[in-house]
């Protein structure tokens, strides 16, 4: 089918949800988030649309979106075969143009990312199979071939990629049917920081009744407020469920250690994104610490290359790593991310939240358990329990702590006309009657 089907149009959307009234995804940095997407849909000559979302916090998304349409000019003309054929081939032509390469990673290869994760949607349609069974499906050699290794092969080969492909085959047939019965594991973030104790104590017990045991917290603010905030949270979930902290890099290395020093007695079980997110060196002196205390390191959500992803799981800074669904350029790069994670031993365990990238996310983690690295234990999916029924035609579904299994084709990211009509940035009612500063000019 792929053969008959021929890209026209790329239709682009920016979508901004005032989340900054509620507080909720509030952390150290990112003190009042406006949860928003640049929503991409492939209009082809067949009626079948290609579907994808780029997250982001407000402030910034219609930079995504103008990058996204001036990329998409690349695309129009051109069929879906084509990518089919050789998907490497028309990723790296968008990241290795020879003039856009000069802007490096962030909003490029993130604009990048949101129109190859499109196409990965439609090939998905076009073969009636979600995302994450048409890459279990895929031959080794395939998967090999969508990746391009000009800098990582100090790393992970193609040949060693191939080995561990390989070795995973045997039970991809029964891993398949395991996960529809019981999808990969969840944890979910409780503890904004905007929220106060009564209203995270409330979610908190609604999740455990529906069968979750591990939760996160943000820290790093005011120690004080960490220290109270963990107590309480231990105290709620009790001693053999997971609590996770995430930090969102607002420390330097050793206020990282010195933090942590005086936390660690409520034993977390990984801190996220003690530091910088590219601080590969000082990764590594905090994972080093971290070890004496038994306490994992997680990062990734703002790993802005596979490269920078390369040295962390290479050097064994990370314990856990957080593929993000839109950070990257797309389905090609987190693949290698994923391959390299497998041979180093460090389960991944991805970034959630947003708008979209819950949905998204599953969907690698189903891929990595059922046909990479074939494991499931210390292996937890971020899930949020919001912007997801009053925005998508398939929300993302919970089952006793587990993620459902989605069967839609492709991501399954189609969104309600309603929604995207209620938060079209700036022209729906919800923007253009807001009083206050908008965009770059909404300081916390």
């Amino acid at each position: 089918m792929a053969s008959s089907i021929t890209i026209l149009d790329v239709l682009v959307e920016d979508i901004r949800v005032p989340t900054s009234d509620s507080l909720l995804g509030s952390d150290p940095f990112h003190r009042k988030p406006d949860y928003s997407a640049v929503v991409i849909t492939l209009k082809t000559d067949t009626g079948l649309e290609g579907n994808s979302v780029v997250f982001n916090l407000g402030a910034g998304n219609n930079w995504i979106a103008f990058g996204v349409i001036d990329l998409a000019s690349l695309l129009k003309g051109r069929t879906l075969a084509e990518f089919v054929h050789s998907p490497a081939k028309l990723h790296q032509l968008m990241m290795e143009h020879h003039q856009m390469r000069w802007l490096a990673d962030g909003v490029f290869r993130m604009a990048t990312g949101g129109l190859v994760n499109a196409l990965w949607d439609l090939w998905a349609k076009s073969e009636n199979k979600p995302l994450w069974e048409l890459l279990a499906d895929l031959s080794p050699e395939a998967i090999v071939s969508c990746i391009d290794w000009r800098y990582l092969r100090d790393a992970l080969t193609p040949d060693e990629a191939l080995d561990i492909l390989r070795n995973a085959r045997p039970g991809v047939t029964q891993r398949k049917a395991q996960m529809r019965e019981s999808g990969p594991a969840a944890y979910s973030t409780s503890g904004w920081l905007g929220l106060d104790d009564s209203q995270i104590c409330d979610h908190i017990k609604s999740l455990q009744q529906q069968g979750f045991r591990h939760f996160k917290s943000k820290v790093g603010s005011n120690l004080k407020q960490d220290i109270d905030r963990l107590k309480l949270l231990r105290q709620l979930i009790g001693d053999d469920s997971h609590l996770m902290i995430d930090a969102n890099q607002i420390w330097g290395v050793d206020e990282a250690i010195e933090w942590m020093q005086q936390i660690k007695v409520y034993r977390p079980y990984w801190i996220e994104e003690p530091t910088a997110r590219d601080d590969v060196l000082g990764y590594i002196k905090i994972r080093e610490k971290m070890k004496h205390w038994n306490i994992g390191v997680a990062a990734g959500e703002q790993v802005p290359s596979p490269v920078i992803f390369k040295q962390l799981l290479k050097s064994g800074a990370l314990t856990h790593c957080q593929i993000d669904a839109t950070r990257l350029a797309g389905v090609n790069d987190v693949m290698a991310v994923i391959l390299i994670a497998a041979k180093y031993g460090i389960p991944v365990c991805p970034h959630g939240g947003g708008i979209g990238l819950c949905n998204m996310i599953q969907h690698y983690s189903l891929w990595d358990q059922i046909a990479v690295s074939a494991q499931y234990d210390n292996r937890f999916v971020e899930y949020l329990d919001f912007l997801q029924d009053d925005v998508f035609k398939n929300p993302v579904a919970v089952h006793k702590g587990h993620y459902v299994t989605p069967e839609q084709p492709g991501w399954g990211l189609e969104m309600k006309p309603e929604f995207i009509k209620q938060f079209r940035f700036p022209t729906s009612p919800v923007w253009s009657s807001r009083s206050g500063p908008i965009g770059a000019l909404f300081l916390a």
